[in-house]
């Protein structure tokens, strides 16, 4: 009797011992929203997507396909819940938003309510979606893309005046009060290429190769790596073409100093006055990188979400490569999802290095 009662629960057991060991039961318990499979349950008959919110079932009644469609085929109908046979979650989403920025791109300045409405959602609920897609609220985002057209009217427009007014401002006086936020110079500097903008700099080695630190009246606005002294001069003009580069400064080797001892000893924790030049979305990015400790990495994905972005990872590693300023903001210690070295402005290489030192 006893080996009859083994016999038939035996196979029950051995699938959800088979089941509970597969990896994607994991992403099942978890409820996952980026894994890429889906699983039907047996007793339900229904095939859900892992990150579906419904009770999970019991291990030796789920069955895992690569596809909806295999869902199907095999029997099993979609879960009303999860709805696996349409789009992901996330893909409607971001296409929603999408339409969003496009309707910005058209019109600058749609009020909230009026995004909603083409939305079809409430304005609390857009703007938080916005947000947490594009990582900036709808206003800054129309702001981010005003500010990218008068850079391109400054530099085909006779004047200042015509650049602002193509660009699609209203009002010129409501740009100028903007426009040090924005262009991080006036704009006539800015179409000009900053002149009268004087860069202080200094030239020195380190481990890592050449070293170029910058400076304006504001404090460091860029330290380069590189190969070549040559390579990191043509670097800094294309930042600032059109300020004057003042001869190496002596008066500047404390500072040079400061920045070797960061780059060699990064737990020094030198601190620098800085001059920093970005979007909104960039410094909120940077000051977030900045609060990394020496010795410790975050993914683009984990820094989104510390700045209340979290579908904005994407952004977070264009912000990244934005970074003019080596080592005092420490881009280097932003990784890939799987700890990989992602891509780093001054070499894969040199990322690495600062990183074996740091740990």
């Amino acid at each position: 009797m006893n080996s009859l009662i083994r016999s038939n629960t035996t196979p029950r057991a051995a699938r959800a011992a088979a089941i509970t060991a597969d990896p994607r039961w994991a992403s099942v318990r978890a409820r996952d929203p980026s894994a890429a499979f889906f699983y039907s349950v047996s007793t339900t008959g229904v095939f859900c997507r892992p990150s579906c919110g419904a009770r999970r079932p019991r291990p030796e009644h789920v069955e895992f396909h690569a596809s909806a469609a295999a869902a199907a085929r095999a029997g099993f109908r979609p879960c009303k819940r999860c709805k696996p046979d349409a789009p992901p979650k996330a893909a409607t989403q971001a296409t929603l938003v999408a339409s969003l920025c496009r309707r910005l791109e058209d019109d600058p300045a749609p009020s909230l309510a009026a995004l909603a409405i083409h939305a079809g959602m409430s304005p609390g609920h857009t703007l938080r979606l916005f947000k947490a897609v594009t990582g900036v609220t709808p206003r800054a985002y129309a702001e981010a893309r005003r500010a990218g057209r008068v850079r391109g009217e400054l530099r085909r427009r006779a004047t200042v005046t015509e650049a602002i007014y193509a660009a699609g401002f209203g009002s010129a006086t409501r740009f100028y009060e903007q426009s040090e936020r924005l262009l991080g110079m006036t704009p006539a500097q800015y179409r000009d290429g900053a002149p009268g903008l004087a860069l202080r700099r200094a030239f020195g080695t380190c481990s890592l190769g050449h070293v170029l630190v910058a400076t304006s009246d504001r404090g460091v606005c860029a330290i380069l790596l590189g190969d070549a002294p040559a390579t990191l001069e043509r670097e800094l003009a294309g930042h600032f073409p059109g300020a004057a580069r003042i001869e190496p400064d002596p008066q500047l080797a404390d500072l040079l100093a400061a920045v070797i001892t960061l780059i060699e000893d990064p737990r020094a924790g030198a601190r620098l006055p800085l001059d920093i030049r970005g979007t909104a979305f960039q410094q909120r990015v940077w000051q977030a990188i900045a609060k990394i400790p020496a010795g410790q990495t975050l993914s683009y994905a984990e820094l989104a979400a510390k700045i209340g972005s979290p579908k904005a990872a994407r952004a977070v590693a264009r912000a990244c490569a934005a970074n003019r300023l080596a080592v005092a903001i420490p881009c280097h210690r932003v990784v890939g999802k799987d700890g990989a070295l992602a891509g780093y402005r001054w070499g894969v290489a040199r990322k690495q290095a600062l990183l074996r030192r740091e740990s």
